[in-house]
């Protein structure tokens, strides 16, 4: 029977979501989680990779397990128990034969987090980054990426995949209200946290941390739309900006 998982985590504590040979992921604790559980080597097959600290709050992935009559709610609260404090699973359900995590998957969502003055209760999970920025010409500068391209040279050289075209259907910059300032009264102006979100079909190895350090630039007036323009149209990697910090990116959504 094949299965499908909803789970979240907290990238700080791991190498990303695929397995490697020498580094902790989070693939590595669910599979080892699940094989623990079942009594069987159980194979876990998720959406898509994650970079090294990137986080996830709404990760799809399955698996498939020769246990009849599974209990996925039993499993579910067991896997909670001993899966370590930086991944929960919300819910496990019964998938069709042929559903794939990662091939079905027609849309995903990235959103980054930006403050822009110190604050104490940010830092793990957005980036630092003080410069005046002009929130609207990065947005100009980030409509450049809707529709499909050929996104390589946001693409982290050496990827194995065997095509770089995306189609992206949204890139937005907004200003937002933590909690602990909505909630709390934490003294904060306007515009102080910044929020990135994008969505496309597919992404690239490293292509939503590119993007973002590459935008920066142009809110910082270290470039230009055009720039952007023609990056898409045929630029390489090391034309592009700098990738930011993987702490502050998100997968929020996958559909």
């Amino acid at each position: 029977m094949r299965y499908k998982i909803i789970l979240s985590y907290d990238g700080s504590a791991f190498c990303g979501w695929q397995m490697q040979s020498d580094a902790t992921t989070v693939q590595e604790c669910l599979q080892n989680a699940l094989s623990t559980l079942l009594k069987e080597k159980i194979a876990v097959t998720g959406a898509g990779r994650t970079d090294s600290k990137v986080n996830a709050s709404s990760y799809v992935a399955h698996f498939d397990t020769s246990v009849r009559d599974l209990d996925a709610v039993a499993v579910g609260y067991k896997l909670n128990a001993i899966l370590p404090h930086g991944i929960v699973v919300h819910g496990i359900s019964e998938a069709t034969p042929d559903f794939h995590a990662r091939f079905d998957a027609t849309l995903r969502e990235y959103k980054y987090f930006i403050h822009r003055k110190k604050d104490p209760f940010m830092g793990k999970y957005s980036c630092l980054y003080t410069f005046q920025l002009d929130v609207p010409k990065m947005n100009e500068a980030a409509s450049v990426l809707l529709g499909t391209h050929d996104f390589s040279c946001f693409e982290k050289v050496g990827s194995d995949n065997k095509t770089s075209v995306c189609t992206v259907s949204m890139a937005r910059w907004e200003a937002y209200v933590p909690d602990h300032v909505r909630l709390m009264g934490y003294p904060a102006g306007e515009d102080d946290y910044l929020l990135f979100t994008i969505r496309a079909d597919r992404f690239l190895r490293n292509m939503v941390r590119a993007v973002v350090g590459s935008l920066l630039d142009v809110g910082r007036g270290r470039r230009e739309t055009a720039w952007m323009e023609e990056l898409v149209k045929g630029g390489s990697r090391s034309e592009a900006g700098e990738s930011v910090p993987g702490h502050a990116l998100f997968l929020t959504k996958v559909e």
